[in-house]
């Protein structure tokens, strides 16, 4: 069983909209699937509950980080192939939970200066925790500089960046309304497109 975290001390950064499209990509995928939200607000739990179909491949429960050794214990013993941890900013004992449970950490990062600062943070527990992680720009206008801007931005700080973006899309917006993923909404859609490029990069990196 793998165990992939979306980590962030900054909120608003997409941790909960990458969880739930790459959940949906992995139980496309035939993996066994078990979301884990730690967010209080169980963004990606929600989502869950609107969702219309039975997929017995994949689940999303809420937890508390103090349970999470459990959950996965649990998720293990269950069948489960493929763990996606969507955390909770501003917290760091949940973001350390997460990170040390992870055999691999996607930092989620919008190009924006506030986010681009922010980044250090999450860099810093993941280091702490000898964890390898790397930097998703997530939410980049699909025209103009600012992603490769903001790449550059994050180079300089010594991390890590994906060589997939996640732009800006509708379908994005759209699918979440209904509890689906962009991969549920249009399948053959550029959103589609990248969280599928996203989702077999993270593969390749996984131990």
């Amino acid at each position: 069983m793998k165990v992939l975290s979306i980590v962030s001390q900054k909120g608003g950064v997409g941790k909960s909209l990458l969880s739930v499209n790459l959940a949906t990509t992995a139980a496309n995928s035939r993996e066994t699937i078990l979301g884990v939200d730690l967010e209080p607000q169980a963004s990606s739990a929600n989502w869950g509950d609107l969702r219309e179909d039975d997929n017995d491949k994949l689940t999303i429960q809420s937890a508390q980080h103090s349970r999470l050794p459990k959950v996965l214990d649990s998720a293990k013993k269950s069948g489960a192939t493929f763990v996606i941890i969507d955390t909770a900013p501003h917290s760091e004992s949940a973001a350390l939970s997460a990170i040390r449970a992870a055999d691999f950490v996607i930092i989620p990062c919008r190009p924006a200066f506030f986010d681009i600062q922010s980044v250090a943070t999450t860099i810093d527990l993941a280091n702490i925790s000898k964890k390898k992680a790397s930097i998703v720009l997530n939410a980049v206008p699909p025209l103009g500089p600012m992603g490769d801007e903001a790449e550059a931005a994050l180079k300089e700080l010594g991390a890590e960046v994906a060589p997939v973006r996640i732009h800006q899309r509708v379908a994005f917006v759209h699918a979440q309304k209904s509890g689906k993923a962009a991969l549920e909404y249009d399948a053959e859609g550029k959103a589609t497109q990248e969280i599928k490029d996203l989702y077999r990069w993270i593969k390749r990196k996984m131990p």
